[in-house]
């Protein structure tokens, strides 16, 4: 392996987290486990109109991470690429966690796309939970507005700003 001070034991999950749901939450329960240290990268999806700034993402992914006690996550807002970011922490892994069989056509060929970006860094995907499988931040966005129950979803304190948002 050539010597590029990237580590293995260091992984970037990236996603716009709007709003951050158990879903995410069990992908970086997950991979708190698998590497030593685990950085949560809030990005900027230009195609994606968000509820949330980028800080007020970063603070609830890291009131659930105090919540939860998780010592070797850090969260941080980016903009660009992924493998930007991902080198820019000195990782060699993006992490991804994988729903439906539409999510893995979407993220196949955005690994590819960066590993063609950035030979030097590797995709690794989770596949999620049963009972996170159907969950989405756009889904659970219409559910708050309508004023539909959270509480399967989402931890309280991010349930509790999302609710207050939608009925701004």
């Amino acid at each position: 392996m050539p010597n590029s001070g990237l580590s293995p034991r260091v992984a970037v999950y990236t996603g716009t987290f709007d709003p951050v749901h158990l879903g995410h939450i069990d992908i970086i329960q997950r991979g708190c486990r698998l590497y030593d240290r685990l950085i949560v990268g809030v990005g900027v999806n230009p195609d994606k109109q968000t509820l949330f700034s980028p800080d007020e993402r970063v603070q609830l992914i890291c009131a659930v991470a105090v919540e939860r006690g998780w010592k070797n996550v850090e969260v941080e807002a980016f903009t660009g690429l992924a493998v930007q970011v991902v080198r820019r922490c000195g990782a060699m892994v993006v992490l991804r966690g994988l729903r439906t069989l539409s999510d893995m056509e979407y993220e196949f060929t955005m690994s590819l796309m960066n590993l063609n970006l950035d030979p030097e860094i590797e995709t690794v995907f989770l596949m999620a939970k049963e009972e996170f499988s159907h969950v989405s931040s756009s889904l659970l966005r219409q559910i708050a507005a309508l004023g539909g129950d959270l509480s399967k979803f989402l931890p309280k304190p991010v349930g509790t700003a999302l609710i207050a948002r939608a009925h701004k």
